[in-house]
């Protein structure tokens, strides 16, 4: 049975300095754990890249992330809370849904993403 934790977004970030791609990561951390959400591929492209490419549903991710956590300003995800869906004792589990710590409103990668792709 999964369980519901609060974490704090310690911080935010988009980056592609791995293998050429562009991801979305927030880093948590609740009492006693942490982890990181996201990492999932929104774009391709490097520094010095002649060619970049953005997937559509990437920036909807990132706008629905915002939108669930209540930050008008990607910026402002960091030290804000959320509360997540994980399993009892989670150990090398990823955590896939995150929800505003207030309101009844999440964001769901699996269900977002439905056949696994990020295209």
């Amino acid at each position: 049975m999964n369980v519901i934790k609060n974490a704090k977004i310690v911080s935010a970030d988009l980056s592609m300095a791995d293998h050429g791609i562009l991801t979305l990561q927030l880093q948590l951390e609740g009492d006693g754990w942490g982890c990181i959400f996201g990492n999932r591929v929104i774009g391709k492209g490097y520094i010095g890249a002649k060619e970049f490419k953005g997937y559509d549903k990437g920036i909807e991710e990132i706008m629905r992330i915002m939108d669930v956590v209540g930050v008008e300003h990607f910026s402002d995800l960091t030290n804000k809370y959320v509360r997540v869906v994980t399993e009892p004792c989670a150990w090398g589990k990823t955590i896939d849904r995150i929800g505003n710590i207030i309101q009844d409103k999440w964001f769901d990668y699996t269900e977002f993403y439905g056949d696994g792709t990020n295209e």
